[in-house]
């Protein structure tokens, strides 16, 4: 076996695990990073971190994975490592870092769609917790930073941008729609299964 796919299968194995120390470091180089780019985009940035700290309470021990197993797959695999990697590294700290540098060097406006995907998630998680009364794998972090950080981000930087209903409209779909892809996913697993 190659030394890259080692990394990768080490990588998909032991990320969750890896995003707790990674989020204190960015938290510890946040000041630095608040004097170089604003406020605004500066509760974009604390998005990446914030996620990280989430993704560790629903993936460090394999919760989150266990809990959709069994409560939507009724103990059928529908959400592999490699799908929950693909979804939390590749398209969660990815499209957060992309999403950073539109906001810092095209228009701040994109940092409503940051805003939207953490405030929708925190929804979810706390919606599913209330529905099914009981913990799920998220929901502190939900709870105390998603739901108030996301709503944050969503008015400042509609006032600073000076953004209507038209863009805010845009972004909330835009979230929507990527959480019900993922959703859609788990379901056809489960037909699958």
């Amino acid at each position: 076996m190659s030394e890259k796919v080692r990394f990768y299968d080490w990588f998909i194995d032991n990320w969750a695990m890896a995003s707790l120390p990674l989020a204190i470091i960015l938290l510890l180089i946040s000041p630095f990073v608040y004097k170089g780019i604003g406020l605004a985009a500066f509760l974009v940035f604390l998005t990446l971190p914030f996620y990280m700290l989430h993704q560790y309470e629903e993936h460090a021990s394999g919760q989150f994975k266990a809990f959709v197993n069994n409560m939507i797959g009724k103990g059928q695999e529908i959400m592999t490592d490699k799908a929950i990697f693909r979804i939390n590294v590749l398209w969660v700290w990815l499209s957060t870092l992309l999403v950073l540098y539109l906001c810092v060097y095209v228009n701040i406006v994109w940092g409503l769609f940051a805003g939207y995907m953490v405030a929708f998630n925190g929804i979810v998680h706390i919606s599913t917790s209330i529905r099914m009364r009981r913990y799920n794998p998220g929901l502190w972090t939900s709870v105390v930073v998603f739901l108030p950080l996301g709503i944050y981000i969503i008015y400042l930087v509609s006032k600073i941008s000076g953004t209507g209903l038209l863009y805010n409209g845009i972004f909330l779909g835009v979230a929507i729609l990527l959480h019900a892809m993922i959703m859609l996913n788990m379901r056809r697993q489960v037909r699958r299964a």
